[in-house]
């Protein structure tokens, strides 16, 4: 089955979750497994090259020793989209053992998914000539998928099956300040390397986020969690 992730060895100790980052790397070459707040996603990238290669995921329901998945975005193949699947995990000490759509082998954990801002956000507002517009739920949307130290944004629409663009990398949130360091973004190579620092606080569910955007201007979010 496309996309089936397929059992490997080991067994799920019960003091440990898949919840987190997961990477695989080969030099500067790099695969990176996020999975937070019922979403996952796959993206491999080279940070010294700047090359982004493929990103793929969708939303992600666990059990304790399989996971319910549906396929959202796919940068490479929009015919995955909407496609479901049972997932069936292998895991020991920091390493998770699965195979999916090629991506395999053994994944190393760089973080168990537990900070402030980790979980799956969904824009919610912005603010426009003075005023702060809020942006209602739709079939295009944009999420930003969080875990202990690393990022990831998407723009998508399940529904037509349209990608839009992806960002990722590694971030800090200390004293108010967000800070993200961009190791792969989908439309614009050159960014790659660059650290952003925002405004942010939490209320609630919702994150409130300003500052300056990749391209310098000014910026002033909402992002809510996703449930």
């Amino acid at each position: 089955m496309s996309f089936a992730f397929y059992f490997l060895l080991g067994l799920l100790q019960p003091t440990q979750t898949v919840m987190g980052s997961w990477e695989i790397t080969n030099g500067d070459d790099r695969k990176v497994l996020m999975i937070r707040d019922n979403y996952f996603s796959i993206s491999h990238f080279n940070v010294t090259t700047k090359q982004f290669f493929h990103s793929f995921g969708g939303t992600f329901k666990y059990d304790g020793t399989k996971a319910s998945i549906v396929i959202e975005f796919d940068t490479k193949n929009a015919d995955n989209i909407g496609t479901k699947h049972e997932a069936t995990f292998t895991s020991a000490n920091d390493q998770l053992t699965f195979s999916v759509l090629g991506y395999g082998a053994t994944w190393k954990q760089t973080d168990n998914g537990n900070a402030a801002l980790a979980g799956n956000w969904r824009i919610s507002g912005r603010l426009e000539g003075g005023n702060m517009n809020s942006i209602p739920k739709r079939d295009r949307k944009t999420l930003k998928l969080l875990t202990g130290n690393r990022f990831q944004w998407m723009a998508i629409n399940p529904v037509s099956k349209e990608f839009f663009g992806t960002g990722g990398g590694t971030y800090t949130f200390v004293n108010g300040k967000y800070t993200e360091t961009i190791e792969f973004f989908s439309r614009d190579s050159t960014r790659v390397g660059a650290s952003l620092q925002f405004d942010g606080k939490v209320e609630g569910d919702n994150w409130y986020h300003s500052g300056k955007s990749s391209k310098g201007e000014d910026l002033n979010e909402v992002w809510s969690r996703e449930k």
